[in-house]
């Protein structure tokens, strides 16, 4: 190829013919959890809940997304006839009873047999029904149940970021503890006469 062909050809694709730096990758991409992150708080902008917009993301060990949800109402149901609202005199008449939350609409989104060893990326930490959930979907026996990561960025929320890693790290610490109580119980055993 001639030279100005090269020249003609680096310019359609929008760098500089001369530059020899282009020999080499480019340094500042996203790591791969920060892009699961990303892809779980972009998931998060598609909730129609008011006050609060969750996404999460399960990807497998090969880096490839396997299901991806926010929080919203079960489908099938009127995003504009069922209530908003966080507090009412009746719990019926608030969202609590009915949205779904990101982390179960992930798992039911799913597009492989099950998430078996997958992390999950979310934009906030899980409630304990979410975490039983995950710890469910990620179990593939009882003697092997674990939870599948779980990555959370809080410096989105407006903390600092010392002040994120003191949350996170006490939320993960206070986590793991309960997920290591849920983990250590023993299975209940039924005896019979």
């Amino acid at each position: 190829m001639s030279q100005e062909m090269k020249h003609e050809a680096s310019q359609l694709n929008g760098t500089p013919a001369s530059d020899s730096a282009q020999t080499k990758k480019r340094e500042d991409y996203l790591e791969w959890p920060e892009y699961f992150m990303a892809v779980a708080f972009l998931s998060a902008q598609r909730s129609k809940d008011p006050s609060s917009q969750v996404g999460a993301c399960i990807v497998n060990r090969e880096n490839k997304i396997v299901g991806i949800g926010y929080n919203g109402m079960p489908n099938g149901c009127d995003d504009d006839l069922l209530p908003w609202s966080c507090s009412a005199n009746d719990r019926l008449d608030t969202k609590y009873p009915y949205v779904c939350h990101a982390e179960l609409n992930a798992i039911m989104n799913k597009n492989s047999a099950d998430v078996k060893g997958c992390s999950m990326y979310v934009a906030l930490f899980p409630c304990n029904e979410c975490a039983k959930l995950i710890i469910q979907a990620g179990s593939s026996s009882p003697s092997e149940t674990r939870l599948s990561s779980i990555l959370i960025l809080l410096t989105t929320l407006g903390c600092s970021t010392e002040q994120a890693e003191h949350t996170h790290l006490e939320k993960e610490r206070r986590g793991k503890e309960r997920v290591g109580a849920l983990m250590s119980t023993p299975p209940l055993t039924t005896y019979h006469d």
